[in-house]
């Protein structure tokens, strides 16, 4: 299977991942053939890439954890930010708040077990690779980031050689870390591209918010609201709300920092369209030092597949391919199905990167470009609003 924007889907190509809407419920089933009528239903539950199988891809790439928990911990913590948002509206209401409070405790207890069994998962997975992007549909882009900036958190923190008690609270900071969110208006939240100045500022606003909220209704380890503090720090000085460097950056924050960038980048959000791993990767690593810890950024750079199996990619001699197996220790040369595109057939051949020292891979594409097609994913796109 392979990643494309929903603008790339041809009548006849299979849907190769299970879709949900935003109440988590199945949206669309795995295997189903897809049509225009079909797409426009998807963007209109604003989801704008989907993963499909086609006559060049039909492999299958399985999630670092089961569906059934990464749902569980998307709903836990899209409970979570309507309990806060609750809250908010009851203060004057002694007792109502303090129901709604101990509900809050329930939550986050929830959280804190689901992340000891994420943290279990990915631990047991062993040498993992991060080479799936996470499906998420603009209105509940929030959770489902939150989630998934956990995972790759903890692929990271597991390279780094974090004990299993630091990852726990890792996880569970990753999973909080944009609490504050929820107390951002949600036309701003939610807005349909470019924010204002003034918009932006109230967004920067939710560090702050949401490490106050935890440190005055929680006992929470300290590790966990310093990650809704400070990953968006940078280790110049540049980053919020303080201006830290270096040092003064929590460690697990440093972390998030460098996950929560790269899945902003590759997901569509409400601000901008996605970019495709190798473009993330390639911004990541150029900001190592600058935004991101350069040490962190290297061990980061080599878990993560900048071009995914079943990627169609365009080669430097001109030739279109599939990526078809990974090379773990040089995930830049590839093993590709080379796409002979004749006139009523198709053919492939393998070509082996690694062999043919003189061709490189070029650019992800979405489809043999036989035709005119619009601007591939990414292009254009400003990256600073991602990271600030």
């Amino acid at each position: 299977m392979r990643l494309i924007p929903t603008r790339f889907v041809k009548d006849g190509m299979y849907l190769a991942q299970t879709l949900n809407d935003m109440n988590n419920r199945v949206l669309l089933q795995k295997g189903v053939e897809l049509s225009q009528n079909l797409v426009k239903k998807i963007e209109g539950n604003g989801i704008y890439s989907i993963y499909i199988n086609d006559e060049y891809s039909d492999n299958e790439i399985e999630d670092i954890i089961s569906p059934r928990l990464r749902n569980t911990a998307i709903k836990t913590i899209k409970d979570t930010f309507n309990h806060l948002n609750k809250y908010m509206n009851q203060n004057n209401n002694t007792i109502a708040a303090k129901r709604l409070k101990d509900t809050g405790e329930k939550n986050i207890q929830s959280l804190n077990k689901i992340s000891k069994e994420i943290t279990e998962e990915v631990f047991d997975s062993g040498n993992v690779l991060i080479n799936l992007v996470d499906i998420k549909s603009l209105d509940n882009y929030t959770y489902q980031h939150s989630v998934n900036v956990a995972v790759l958190s903890l692929i990271l923190g597991i390279e780094i050689g974090l004990n299993k008690n630091e990852l726990y609270d890792l996880c569970i900071g990753a999973m909080l870390h944009d609490v504050g969110k929820a107390f951002i208006p949600k036309e701003i939240l939610l807005k349909r591209g470019m924010l204002t100045a003034e918009e932006f500022k109230i967004i920067k606003q939710h560090s702050k918010k949401g490490y106050d909220y935890l440190k005055e209704n929680y006992e929470l380890n300290a590790n966990i609201k310093l990650i809704a503090y400070q990953h968006h720090e940078k280790v110049d000085g540049t980053g919020y709300p303080n201006g830290y460097k270096e040092d003064k950056i929590n460690k697990l924050a440093k972390i998030v920092a460098i996950t929560d960038a790269y899945d902003a980048m590759v997901s569509d959000t409400p601000y901008k369209p996605a970019v495709a791993p190798n473009e993330a990767l390639e911004f990541i690593m150029g900001s190592a030092g600058r935004y991101f810890d350069f040490q962190m950024v290297k061990l980061f750079a080599k878990k993560v597949i900048p071009y995914p199996v079943g990627s169609m990619v365009k080669l430097s001699n001109g030739e279109i391919g599939v990526v078809e197996e990974i090379q773990s220790e040089f995930p830049l040369r590839p093993k590709v199905k080379v796409v002979k595109q004749r006139a009523v057939t198709v053919e492939m051949k393998t070509v082996d990167l690694m062999k043919e020292k003189n061709v490189v891979i070029e650019e992800l594409i979405y489809e043999v470009p036989n035709v005119n097609v619009p601007r591939k994913m990414g292009e254009k796109n400003s990256f600073k609003s991602v990271i600030e």
